[in-house]
């Protein structure tokens, strides 16, 4: 029996109760020693053995006779296509120390915009890690495992252990693979032929002795002379980051009229309380006050001070820079072959999620939230209603607080990922011909428990009027008609501990359950057709049938309305149900025109083209044309073109009314007049400034708004270039010119584009989705999702790689990615001639995320023996925030228009290096990553949504340390 025990006694000494050097250290050693110990104790079984150094046989070398490579259904000798594909290899893949497949990819050039990772909390905490290639958004960058369709588009749910490399197809695919393929393509391949057991353990932590992350995965399999079968379990967790542990996502600051203030919410605990102006002038202010500390019980109007911006509340704090996770997974992947021109295959894995998201404590907006403080509430020492009227609408003074006391709010997701994809493949006799016909079936299902909320009707029930009865017992209601089953909450005290045990009989805890599923049949065929004087004319057609299905349950309570409010204050969501199918055909031909000729070595076209059929969206056809020149030999030239789309998704049909409060800025502060449409019932006289920097916003699918979607559509050019010189052996050169043209883009409109929109174009559509009170103050705004807009990017891929000769000191090798994005435009509303066009390119910009000019990844290997290091170089140039045109209503500042803030280049070196025992069967491996532990820019909250900045682009945690043991045997 192996003693697997030793490795968990090792792993224990490992934990965070000891200093992060000497953990370090201590982790390091018994970990080499003790997976030295397992390799000694299976050294009896592995004698037998012929694997690599991945545990892998060699005779999983690729078969020359032709393979498949992502962005094409042919298969072919060449590696170099018509497809701009980068590959990452297992060993590529390992000596990055990552352990979730998300932060893997999302580090190359080609990744920017909004995506979300374990830093994503407000707007995320599932667990998922998306991928946004060109930027254009994890709807547009298709994810498939073996080129099937990924069901739930969260590439940390695939399992590490069982992929064998990843390869990224950065260009317009839809001929090819159907609707979302616009970006791109990820292709996750999996490790289909393995002999032996291999165990991994790896875990990590930041210098600040935080964000503990650790890892375990076992993978075993075996090849026979008919199949193979592989199979793993893994699990990884990390720990929760608090906000307020880094200076620099500590404190909720905004640039404000030119200087970086500290800026939180004015929901806070003491209240912030707007009275009419007799009231306010009895103390001496201008209209607002908020209660003196340390105040109990009832309140007077002497118990009350003006409010200041130092009584606003630091949300920040109560924020997560890292969420938990914790994840456990477990695959078989399995091939046996029936008969001579029939194998039958399985794929499946299943992924479990669990993952939080944290915010500051419920917020009461008295106004926007539709609360009424009765005037006649017995703990209201005004004698006046504040906030809005459900009921026939009124709204009155503002009033906000924060109810602390109830801890923060806390989103805990638990996430079941199932696919399995089973088949058949085989050829038609002695043939060329080879067919593939297999089943893909995918369920997510979610389940969301979320904490620290209030029932609204038992809040504005003891919010309402309330007397001193005979007992001498505050009671709701009225002497004349007494409310039984209620006690009268002091909302101007929460504090106050009679206010607290009040407050703690309204808490609620609702919950939300989401189940998806795909189910899909697809049938492949490929071979050649006939002869050509420059070779032989390839065909690959296929078909297939996909039907996709949601539905969505919560607690009744917690059922919006058409206006987006439910019987849950702050947390609504919908209950919907719904689904739709899509019948598809495809062929796609290489035709060889000229071969061995001058000038042309090779000459070859490819036409490609497939017809959709939505149940949702009607039917469109998209074709392709790539062609490839090789002048000489060890010269590429290649170009495609390709008409794009995307398919309304499930979420954007069925998503129903649901609330969320966001970050903006209105541009109606100091509002002089002239903008009618969007500043209705705003005062002119410019004394208006908006309240809270948070306000609410109602969100909905295209069913819920009684919008008819259609699909996005336009095309895709990409050219370029291939050079791996003969006279020098090792060098590869390449750069790719791209382009990508979209009209009719499905978009959930952001509440700040809703607003600077109508500002700037009096007759927007965007301006009927702007509601405010009487007040002027901002009641909400609505974020449907449409089909509007235009974008249009366009930018240069280019790429070195160099592998030297092996020497005495070893082998090296050396990459260097780039990409360039020379345009990144979106036109709202084309058919609005004043519509304003944002430009993105080297600019940050809030609804779309961040889009530096270049980025890049280099990196060098060196091997000599069982030694290997490695040195990964991550380049992220200069970006700003706002832009000096005023028409573009983007500024970096609260109280300035056109404010431009330039964020400088950033650089990020990690390290790595390993060590492999052989006579044990074990490797151990130690890196660090971010070794200078650069802090993120500065782009504050008034741009961005979590920490101060844009967690989807940097790195918030700091240096990293890592230390990994894998035993092969």
């Amino acid at each position: 029996m192996l003693p697997i025990s030793r490795l968990s006694t090792a792993y224990r000494s490992c934990r965070p109760s000891t200093p992060l050097a000497q953990r370090v250290l201590s982790c390091t050693v018994k970990l080499a020693l003790s997976s030295a110990l397992l390799g000694a104790a299976a050294h009896a079984y592995a004698q037998d053995a012929s694997v690599n150094s991945e545990g892998s046989n060699p005779e999983s070398a690729k078969n020359l006779e032709g393979v498949t490579v992502t962005g094409s259904r042919i298969r072919r000798v060449d590696v170099e296509t018509a497809n701009p594909v980068v590959t990452i290899d297992r060993a590529q893949i390992a000596a990055t120390g990552k352990a979730a497949l998300g932060d893997l990819v999302q580090d190359l050039p080609s990744i920017a915009g909004n995506a979300t990772n374990a830093s994503t909390n407000s707007g995320g905490g599932t667990g998922a890690a998306t991928i946004s290639l060109r930027g254009l958004g994890d709807k547009r960058t298709l994810i498939l495992v073996n080129g099937v369709r990924l069901a739930y588009n969260d590439v940390n749910s695939i399992p590490s252990n069982m992929i064998d490399r990843v390869e990224v197809l950065s260009d317009g695919a839809s001929a090819i693979y159907g609707s979302d393929a616009i970006g791109g393509v990820v292709n996750f391949i999996l490790r289909d032929r393995f002999d032996g057991v291999q165990f991994t353990t790896d875990f990590a932590e930041s210098r600040h002795g935080d964000g503990f992350r650790r890892n375990f995965s076992l993978t075993a399999g075996h090849t026979g002379a008919n199949g193979s079968i592989v199979a793993g379990l893994s699990h990884h967790s990390i720990d929760a980051v608090q906000a307020g542990s880094r200076d620099f996502s500590r404190d909720a600051l905004n640039l404000t009229d030119g200087q970086v203030v500290y800026s939180g919410s004015s929901a806070n605990p003491a209240g912030s309380i707007t009275l009419p102006s007799a009231l306010a002038g009895q103390l001496g202010c201008s209209s607002r006050v908020s209660l003196n500390p340390g105040v109990t019980g009832a309140t007077s109007l002497n118990d009350y001070h003006c409010y200041s911006r130092a009584d606003t509340y630091n949300y920040q704090r109560d924020n997560i820079l890292q969420t938990p996770q914790q994840r456990d997974n477990f695959f078989v992947l399995g091939k046996y072959k029936v008969a001579d021109h029939l194998e039958a295959y399985v794929n499946l894995y299943y992924t479990k999620t669990q993952s939080d998201s944290e915010l500051a404590p419920i917020p009461i907006f008295a106004n926007g939230d539709n609360f009424l403080v009765s005037a006649d509430n017995y703990y209201n020492p005004f004698g006046v209603n504040f906030g809005t009227d459900r009921a026939t609408g009124n709204s009155y003074g503002n009033y906000n607080t924060r109810i602390t006391t109830l801890g923060r709010r806390r989103y805990v997701y638990k996430t079941y990922n199932t696919q399995i994809n089973p088949g058949l493949r085989g050829s038609f006799g002695d043939s060329s011909w080879q067919w593939d016909a297999d089943i893909n079936y995918g369920n997510m299902r979610q389940k969301s428990i979320n904490y620290g909320f209030l029932d609204y009707a038992k809040l504005q029930q003891a919010l309402g009027p309330s007397f001193l009865n005979s007992s001498g017992v505050v009671t709701c209601g009225t002497a004349a008609n007494p409310i039984t089953g209620c006690t009268p909450i002091n909302i101007f005290n929460v504090n106050d501990p009679s206010t607290i045990a009040a407050l703690k009989a309204t808490q609620v805890n609702p919950m939300a359950t989401t189940n998806y599923t795909v189910k899909q049949f697809e049938a492949n065929a490929n071979g050649d057709l006939f002869a050509l004087p420059a070779g032989t004319v390839n065909l690959a057609v296929g078909m297939s049938y996909r039907k996709e299905s949601t539905s969505t349950r919560t607690d009744p309570g917690a059922v919006a309305d058409l206006n987006g409010l439910c019987g849950v204050v702050e947390f609504c969501t919908t209950v919907l149900s719904g689904s739709f199918n899509v019948k598809e055909a495809y062929a796609e031909t290489l035709i060889p025109l000229l071969a061995d000729k001058p000038w042309a070595h090779a000459l070859n076209l490819t036409i490609g083209t497939r017809y959709s059929d939505y149940s949702s969206a009607g039917n469109t056809t998209n074709s392709k044309v790539a062609l490839e020149w090789r002048p000489i030999e060890n010269l590429l030239l290649r170009g495609t073109v390709s008409q794009v789309f995307r398919a309304p998704n499930i979420n954007e049909l069925y998503a129903g009314i649901g609330g969320d409060s966001p970050t903006v800025n209105d541009p109606c502060n100091f509002y002089t007049g002239g903008h009618a449409s969007a500043c209705a019932n705003v005062p002119t006289n410019g004394s208006y400034q908006q309240a809270n920097p948070q306000v609410g916003a109602k969100t909905s699918g295209a069913i819920a708004a009684g919008y008819k979607l259609k699909p996005e559509k336009g095309k895709s050019f990409d050219f370029g270039v291939v050079y791996d010189p003969q006279w020098l052996p090792g060098l590869s050169l390449s750069a790719d010119v791209w382009r990508i043209n979209l009209n009719d883009t499905i978009t959930s409109i952001s509440a700040q584009t809703v607003l600077n929109q109508c500002y700037a174009n009096a007759g927007s559509p965007f301006c009927s989705f702007i509601h405010r009170l009487n007040t002027g103050d901002i009641d909400y705004v609505a974020e449907p999702t449409v089909n509007l807009g235009a974008l249009s990017t366009k930018g240069v891929d280019s790429s070195i790689a160099y592998r030297f000769d092996q020497t005495r000191f070893g082998r090296f090798n050396v990459s260097l990615n780039n990409t360039y994005v020379a345009r990144y435009d979106i036109n709202p509303n084309p058919a609005d001639p004043s519509s304003v066009t944002i430009h993105n390119a080297g600019k940050y910009t809030y609804a779309y995320g961040d889009f530096p000019r270049w980025r890049s990844l280099a990196t060098l290997n060196w091997n000599l023996g069982p030694w290997s290091a490695s040195w990964r170089v991550r380049y992220i140039g200069r970006t700003q925030i706002g832009s000096a045109d005023e028409n573009q209503q983007l500024s970096a500042d609260t109280d300035r228009s056109a404010v431009v803030r330039r964020i400088g280049a950033y650089t990020y070196h990690s390290v790595q290096a390993g060590y492999n025992f052989e006579k044990w069967h074990t490797r151990l491996d130690l890196g660090i990553d971010n070794i200078a532990d650069k802090k993120p820019p500065l782009f504050y909250q008034n741009n961005v949504t979590n920490s101060n900045t844009d967690v989807a682009t940097y790195d918030v945690m700091g240096r990293y340390y890592w230390v990994r043991a894998t035993l092969t045997f």
